[in-house]
């Protein structure tokens, strides 16, 4: 699947993941009111409500883009009806030639690890029938449990030939009080980006491993070292946006090949709608996906023009 992602990145020219992580505050007026009209206001209206946001984004973004990227809290807070939600967004984006990376961040030990590996990434047997259940091609993974929480998700990426995205240097505020501590002189952050590129080096692509990093824009420094100790990770890189991450801030995330990373942006995409420099431009709440089609040609540009690819 790292070949696919990378063969999808070379075709759109688009170094991008759009984030579908869908609050209702997101969402424009007319699209809850039809859900609501046609389901109440039920967890199954919110559902449904998310749903359809998430599929005119899709329509609007797809032939631009490589992946897309839901996160499933996002859907698990509608409970049952928002599973399912998450499930139908997953192969529709299936259905448009996207990769889908499942943001997860699933991190426990022996079978319990194996068991969100299986349903995420892999396949579960039901009396005589192999079946799959959310079917997403990478997850990612909290790789603080060690190698216990890590090695069932490497071992269904081998048979199915998909990935994961380990959490290394997450783009969040708070994340040194943990991730930046120091152990035997170097920053734990370090530590185990040294653990992704031994995972990886095990499971490779053609040129990158099945076992990728999140690495957050909002920490370039740090993303320069963590991209010479793994090299042949690719790294997702959220915090592009509404977190602060800009372009020029990306340029040591990239391999000198010019791949090597996908940066994330969420709600700067799929609320877009609500900006104020989209809205000049004639884009309010009737016409929403639009805005996100701008956002993504502009974020696009704005990669382009930092890594000197125009």
């Amino acid at each position: 699947m790292i070949n696919r992602l990378i063969k999808n990145i070379e075709k759109t020219n688009a170094p991008i993941v759009v984030g579908l992580d869908p609050m209702l505050d997101y969402v424009p007026g007319h699209v809850k009111e039809r859900a609501y009209g046609a389901y109440g206001e039920t967890l199954e209206g919110a559902a449904e409500t998310i749903w359809q946001f998430n599929r005119a984004i899709v329509d609007a973004t797809a032939d631009l883009i490589p992946a897309v990227k839901p996160q499933i809290a996002m859907y698990e807070q509608f409970g049952v009806e928002g599973v399912k939600a998450f499930k139908k967004t997953v192969d529709y984006c299936h259905e448009k030639g996207l990769v889908v990376i499942g943001d997860i961040k699933r991190g426990d030990i022996g079978s319990t690890s194996a068991a969100y590996a299986a349903g995420h990434l892999g396949s579960v047997q039901v009396g005589s029938q192999v079946l799959t259940a959310f079917d997403e091609d990478f997850a990612t993974v909290n790789p603080y449990l060690g190698s216990d929480g890590v090695n069932p998700f490497i071992d269904v990426c081998k048979k199915e030939k998909k990935g994961i995205f380990v959490l290394v240097k997450t783009s969040n505020p708070s994340s040194g009080e943990l991730q930046d501590r120091t152990a035997d002189g170097r920053p734990l952050y370090e530590h185990v980006g040294e653990l992704v590129a031994k995972w990886g080096s095990d499971c490779m692509g053609d040129s990158y491993s099945y076992v990728g990093a999140v690495v957050g824009a909002t920490y370039p420094e740090q993303g320069k070292v963590l991209r010479s100790i793994m090299p042949k990770a690719f790294i997702l890189v959220p915090g592009y946006g509404a977190q602060g991450g800009k372009g020029a801030d990306l340029v040591h995330f990239f391999n000198e090949d010019g791949l090597g990373a996908i940066v994330n942006s969420s709600r700067g995409i799929i609320a877009a709608w609500k900006q104020e420099k989209y809205r000049e431009k004639g884009i309010g709440e009737e016409n929403f996906a639009d805005a996100s089609r701008l956002a993504v040609l502009d974020m696009i540009d704005d990669i382009a023009g930092a890594l000197g690819t125009k």
